[in-house]
């Protein structure tokens, strides 16, 4: 937090008193509804956990919303403080300082009902195309399976694809693709399904750019809050309101 020195103005004889200035964290993401999404109240669940975390330590934040691979090349370079809602991968760590874990994505496929795919192990997907997203960090065993897989731009467009034939599985979190289906795709609603059981279980963190010059302390700092709203009972709040456990 900024703080300006109080400082005398000798000419006029008075006191101009201290003053509290809170910087500003600008953050990128992609559109991830129900997580975080321009759209959503206030900027979704993640943006909010993050809003209200830095709050406590004195952070206003900003969240701007960009293609995934773009948003992640922007922070990679120090054009933003830092990537909103981002998973872990060890070759990300060269550029990115992890927050504690936020939420958790439950990651798995999706297949059209009238396919009939399923699976017990990855390995039996390999006649299968599955659709993934461009920049991703996709779970350590799906990308293991060495399946054949079309990347998309985005997960909107991945269901599209899927729908359309044009990949035979799609890569997605399940709270995702229900929300895109529902809103975006009601026409296919009932022709999607979600495969059992899911690949992973994956948390959700923030990452800071390394790049850019205090990062440590936001890092830090943002630790600090998160720990005071976990403590004060505002971040199940904050989960329940959103509609999440």
């Amino acid at each position: 937090m900024l703080r300006t020195v109080a400082s005398f103005v000798l000419g006029m004889g008075c006191l101009v008193s201290t003053a509290t200035a809170g910087e500003t964290v600008t953050l990128v993401t992609t559109e991830y509804p129900p997580y975080y999404a321009a759209s959503l109240p206030d900027k979704g669940v993640v943006a909010a956990i993050t809003a209200a975390a830095f709050k406590k330590v004195g952070y206003d934040v900003t969240v701007e919303f960009l293609p995934w691979a773009r948003a992640v090349s922007e922070v990679e370079k120090g054009t933003y403080d830092g990537l909103l809602g981002v998973w872990h991968s060890t070759e990300r760590e060269r550029f990115l300082a992890y927050s504690d874990p936020l939420i958790d994505n439950e990651i798995g496929l999706v297949a059209l009902k009238d396919r009939n795919i399923g699976y017990k192990a990855l390995s039996e997907l390999k006649p299968y195309r599955v659709g993934t997203v461009r920049g991703y960090a996709n779970p350590a065993s799906f990308v293991e399976a060495g399946l054949n897989t079309d990347e998309a731009n985005d997960d909107l467009t991945n269901l599209k694809k899927l729908v359309a034939g044009r990949v035979d599985l799609a890569l997605i979190d399940k709270g995702l693709s229900d929300y895109l289906i529902a809103g975006q795709m009601p026409e296919s609603k009932g022709a999607v399904v979600w495969i059992d059981p899911p690949i992973s279980k994956t948390p959700m963190y923030n990452g800071f750019a390394k790049n850019k010059a205090g990062y440590e302390k936001r890092t830090a700092d943002f630790a600090k809050g998160l720990a005071d709203l976990r403590a004060s009972g505002e971040f199940a709040a904050i989960v329940q309101k959103f509609g999440f456990r």
